[in-house]
């Protein structure tokens, strides 16, 4: 344990200095400490991956596998991450850039079958009391990874709608072909009618 301090201890230096020169004028938010919660890694990975391109364009790979380590605490999580830096000490890991630690850390911690996952979320969601906003970009979201493509995509998003919403869309002429002109077409109908409601 001593020995995987130590190691971290020399590369954590090189890392603060290289972050306190300013890679970019941006600032960018810090990712949450992660402790191995299976519905936490995508955010987490996410979190890392905007943080490194605003923050260490110019840090070198292990720098940046070091950094994101230094966020990996607690529970599951901790254990998994000494065994990361002891296989890195002992010059022993196939890990050489920060995206094959996504890939791990998503193999290690992410879902069993995340797309069976996210078609029981689309089979279920409904937009209920959300702006037309909020609703395409939730399902955006789900739909990611679920494996439906357009026709079926297209119909649970319908499904999903209101049923005030839902009947708008139906008596409107020419009807989307794609998922994309759905998301469109809702959004805009949702603008109309709050620029009629406000008079913007």
């Amino acid at each position: 344990m001593d020995q995987i301090l130590q190691y971290l201890a020399q590369h954590t230096m090189a890392i603060e200095q290289l972050l306190s020169r300013g890679q970019t004028q941006g600032e960018a938010a810090k990712p949450p400490l992660f402790d191995g919660e299976r519905e936490k890694v995508v955010g987490f990975i996410n979190a890392c991956r905007l943080y490194i391109g605003m923050r260490m364009k110019r840090v070198g790979e292990e720098e940046k596998i070091l950094w994101v380590l230094t966020y990996v605490q607690g529970g599951v999580a901790e254990v998994w991450k000494e065994n990361v830096l002891e296989e890195r000490r002992q010059e022993m890991s196939t890990v050489e850039t920060v995206e094959e630690l996504f890939t791990k850390m998503r193999e290690e911690f992410g879902e069993f079958d995340e797309e069976s996952r996210k078609v029981d979320e689309l089979r279920t969601l409904e937009q209920g009391g959300w702006t037309c906003d909020k609703y395409v970009q939730i399902f955006k979201k789900i739909s990611r990874g679920s494996g439906y493509e357009e026709r079926p995509l297209i119909e649970e998003f319908k499904r999903g709608l209101s049923g005030n919403i839902r009947r708008r869309l139906a008596e409107a002429e020419a009807p989307p072909a794609t998922i994309e002109e759905w998301w469109e077409r809702l959004v805009r109908l949702d603008r109309n009618c709050k620029s009629l409601v406000f008079g913007e």
